[in-house]
């Protein structure tokens, strides 16, 4: 699938998409350990790092056709269902949200959104138990909205189509290649944040910057001054 245009440099940015999963909650090791531990008692093994390369982004759809068709491990109703009810247990349990995020987005002068490959059921929890959720509300946009998950464009362009705002005028904050390739296909500039407990190695970020980020980062705190210094002129950060 062929890229939009990127935008030209110094466009304003008038809307903000975030991904939720490892970027607005650090719910990543919890998720990969309730999944590998549901595909264990399958009979499958697989290593942490080959399913960070493989399933990181993707939608449970994705990732559920991943299993069946490159390792023989299927999931039918009643498998997905256990699976979400122990990651439910497990995030109302551990979940916390990331490090600096409530404090970057209360100093964010731009719109925000939720975009992730997670479904709404999922998104609204773990945004509710980390206390993020008033920051979201009816501003939620899912994988299951869609036609295709990341790294497909689709639902970067559908959350921009639903806040009214053109691709070239959106800023993506993710933290997988998926996601950052999803922007890319979408016309939208893209940071790639490494500072979730499951990115915050060298490993991850080189992954990162391999498929050219504007920007990528570790600390929330710093989030206001990159979105204002990808503007010409620079944005006042307040």
């Amino acid at each position: 699938m062929g890229e939009r245009p990127r935008p030209a440099r110094g466009e304003a940015i008038d809307l903000v998409l975030f991904d939720c999963d490892g970027v607005l909650v650090d719910s990543e090791p919890i998720a990969a350990r309730v999944l590998l531990g549901c595909v264990a008692e399958r009979g499958v093994t697989i290593d942490p790092k080959e399913a960070d390369d493989r399933f990181l982004g993707r939608s449970m759809a994705a990732i559920t056709a991943i299993l069946r068709d490159d390792y023989g491990c299927a999931f039918g109703e009643d498998g997905l269902a256990d699976m979400r009810e122990r990651l439910f247990a497990a995030f109302r349990a551990e979940l916390k949200p990331t490090a600096g995020i409530a404090s970057a987005l209360e100093r964010l002068s731009v719109p925000f959104c939720v975009a992730s490959s997670s479904q709404v059921e999922r998104i609204r929890l773990a945004l509710s138990v980390t206390g993020l959720l008033p920051h979201f509300e009816g501003r939620i946009f899912s994988a299951s909205m869609v036609r295709n998950g990341k790294p497909a464009p689709d639902l970067f362009l559908y959350a921009a189509g639903e806040m009214g705002v053109p691709p070239e005028r959106c800023l993506v904050v993710e933290d997988s290649p998926a996601g950052v390739t999803a922007a890319h296909r979408a016309g939208m500039r893209v940071l790639g944040y490494w500072g979730g407990s499951h990115a915050a190695n060298a490993r991850h970020r080189a992954a990162l910057e391999a498929v050219a980020p504007v920007a990528t980062f570790n600390d929330m705190d710093g989030l206001s001054d990159l979105i204002g210094g990808l503007e010409d002129p620079p944005r006042v950060v307040r």
